[in-house]
């Protein structure tokens, strides 16, 4: 069921349900996610039996903004460095999340056990009307992976949850996502910031705005905390995705001429092909643009039946780093 994000009494009901311990699919400026009351445990589980995700692979928790998403964040995390915290500053609401120490007792099924926990406030106007009626529900904030089956391509728009799951389920619509991939998730755990997953908010934006140098996960010695979107193998469609220059490609149509079919090719090089059963997609010059698309097509292709989606490699630069990530993962599966 689907209702307008933009109603209030959609919104209402929303945040009853999530109260009542019931599963919402809420929009947000990345991708869309399947939430749960993140202190309640048993809501949480929920969301691991919808998705078929591990238990032990841990959400991230979204807080509103303001004095009730301060309180939240007291709630859920032990006090966080003075970096940490110019980043909350500079960042939120926005596609950042911060890996946290947990505090004892709360929300351990949404941190899958481990003693970290994932923190966000999204800034798209009708999570935080979500979130701020939650709040005034008693529920400080929701667990909220993304709004599809676990390992698959995440969902930007309400139509796309609502081909992942039964009707059952409750999505508010907002619109489609203008962000498009996940949150950049800096781990603030272990006393510098560490860079898990690479997301629109470049390093230098994050360098710049903490004031001190952004790590890379091989850099410390200690492991790191396990977060959401960090497997090898994750984002993927049901066609088999490979990343290639735009050379590799041309000389690969070339060699299979007319007789070419069930291929998809997604390339910011213009590219042509002997036969009508190539789908051939432009990707944008810009990496943002690419990144608000992404998985809308990558969704787009499976609708379409391909059995191949040949993705030109992205430019190896940190503007470009948050997409190369979600395409390399998408290879992987």
């Amino acid at each position: 069921m689907i209702l307008d994000g933009h109603s209030r009494e959609a919104i209402e009901e929303a945040a009853t349900r999530l109260r009542a311990g019931q599963l919402v699919a809420f929009p947000t400026e990345t991708v869309y996610g399947l939430g749960a009351d993140a202190a309640n445990d048993d809501a949480v589980a929920g969301i691991f039996a919808a998705k078929g995700r591990p238990a032990d692979h841990p959400l991230i928790v979204h807080v509103c903004a303001g004095t009730k998403g301060d309180e939240a964040l007291s709630r859920f995390a032990l006090p966080l460095p003075e970096f940490a915290m110019k980043l909350v500053h500079a960042f939120w609401p926005g596609p950042l999340t911060l890996i946290a120490p947990r505090q004892p007792g709360v929300a351990s099924a949404a941190a899958g056990g481990q003693d970290t926990i994932g923190l966000r406030c999204p800034s798209h106007p009708v999570a935080q009307a979500l979130l701020t009626a939650c709040a005034e529900h008693g529920v400080a904030g929701l667990a909220g992976p993304s709004a599809n089956r676990f390992g698959r391509v995440s969902p930007t728009t309400a139509q796309h949850v609502q081909g992942e799951f039964d009707d059952a389920l409750l999505i508010i619509d907002g619109g489609a996502c203008e962000v498009g991939i996940e949150s950049t998730i800096v781990d603030c755990s272990r006393g510098v910031p560490v860079l898990l997953r690479p997301g629109v908010i470049t390093r230098a934006q994050i360098e710049a705005a903490c004031g001190e140098k952004l790590r890379d996960r091989h850099d410390l010695s200690a492991p790191d905390p396990r977060a959401s979107g960090t497997l090898e193998a994750h984002y993927a469609p049901s066609a088999k995705v490979r990343l290639m220059d735009a050379k590799a490609i041309r000389t690969a149509l070339e060699l299979l001429g007319a007789d070419a079919a069930h291929i998809a090719v997604w390339s910011r090089t213009e590219l042509k092909s002997r036969s009508s059963k190539v789908l051939l997609r432009r990707m944008p010059d810009d990496a943002a643009a690419t990144a608000q698309l992404l998985f809308a097509t990558l969704r787009d292709f499976d609708a379409q039946g391909v059995k191949l989606i040949w993705v030109e490699t992205p430019p190896d630069d940190h503007d470009w780093e948050g997409v190369r990530d979600r395409l390399q993962r998408a290879a992987a599966s």
